[in-house]
């Protein structure tokens, strides 16, 4: 979909303009009428009298592109009952890229799988999104986003992001080693060869997700040195041994002061896929109870299934379509996205 677009169907159907609302309100409002693909450009809304005026980010677009924005934004505010007259300003400053990491304190909790998906969702609304394979010693991306005979070329001193199949750049030590091959590295210099996935050539990117190798160790502390994230999704499955080591993961990113955006229950029951009982292997819903604990946001749950884990290994990631084991991360990604517009989920 293009700028120009109008917007999907799901959008509000003639939406009311209300003179008591707050300025808050108002942004919603206009915000909700906007197409995913243009949504996270708006940085204000203002409503005076039947007239709106919209601050939007465009410094990374070209003169055509910034032309489509503004007519877009100004086709979808028009259609709220009440608007009489649309202003847009399109600022020229370049928007600097965001970084989320995903973490745990411990492996096995589906963290990669989760990365990925959410990526993918994104990236489907209009997301220009990158992922970072965090993990230098284990490395998984490769093969969840089908890249995995693909090498990056060099610009300069800098590696050049990989375009997976899924519409989501991607890089990892997996591309730069040879198949099968073990790194004998010390933590340092793991550490830094995160740094240079980082640093690398993204191109227009302007949100990375970083799959963290599990722990607290070099490559974590690293990481919130040279290119601290701008928020963290914590996961882990149910079970108490689990819990305490996203706990662990948790107080780092509070020590270096970081935002967590919330925590996400995986592998959370299992459906037979003869009888369709459902069990629970891991336990229940004890990420949402541990959250509450914490006052940490709880994002949600993502299932156990045969399919998401045979799509995985095929690097066909559920949030690339439509179907049911797809739904669990593109609400996921709805709510990322809601932090990453407004600060809230």
């Amino acid at each position: 979909m293009s700028a120009a677009d109008p917007p999907p169907s799901n959008a509000a159907s003639n939406p009311a303009l209300d003179p008591a609302m707050s300025p808050a309100e108002a942004e919603a409002l206009v915000r909700g009428c906007l197409a995913p693909e243009i949504a996270h450009r708006l940085r204000s809304a203002r409503l005076k009298e039947g007239r709106v005026i919209l601050v939007a980010e465009a410094g990374d677009l070209s003169a055509g592109a910034r032309v489509e924005l503004e007519a877009a934004m100004k086709l979808a505010v028009t259609r709220i009952e009440g608007v009489a007259e649309v202003h847009v300003a399109l600022t020229a400053e370049r928007r600097r890229r965001r970084i989320i990491a995903v973490g745990s304190g411990k492996g096995g909790v589906g963290k990669s799988t989760l990365t990925t998906n959410l990526a993918v969702a994104l990236a489907r609304m209009g997301r220009k999104v990158g992922v970072i394979d965090g993990d230098i010693y284990g490395p998984s991306q490769p093969k969840l986003l089908a890249t995995e005979n693909l090498r990056p070329l060099s610009q300069g001193d800098k590696l050049v992001a990989l375009d997976s199949p899924h519409g989501v750049k991607v890089l990892s030590m997996g591309h730069v080693v040879a198949p099968g091959k073990a790194l004998a590295w010390r933590g340092p210099m793991a550490g830094k060869a995160l740094g240079q996935l980082v640093d690398a050539e993204w191109g227009d990117t302007d949100l990375l997700l970083i799959d963290l190798p599990p722990g607290t160790g070099d490559v974590q502390l690293s990481m919130m040195a040279d290119s601290k994230p701008d928020g963290a999704i914590l996961v882990s499955t149910p079970q108490d041994l689990a819990l305490l080591d996203a706990a662990r993961a948790g107080q780092l990113f509070e020590q270096g002061d970081v935002t967590i955006i919330g925590l996400v229950e995986n592998m959370a029951g299992y459906e037979c896929p003869k009888c369709g009982h459902i069990s629970d292997p891991f336990g229940q819903g004890g990420v949402e109870r541990f959250a509450k604990a914490l006052e940490f946001p709880f994002l949600g749950r993502i299932p156990l299934t045969i399919e998401t884990r045979l799509a995985g290994d095929k690097g066909e990631p559920p949030a690339a379509q439509d179907g049911r084991i797809g739904e669990p991360f593109r609400a996921l990604a709805d709510r990322l996205a809601r932090w990453l517009d407004t600060g809230e989920v």
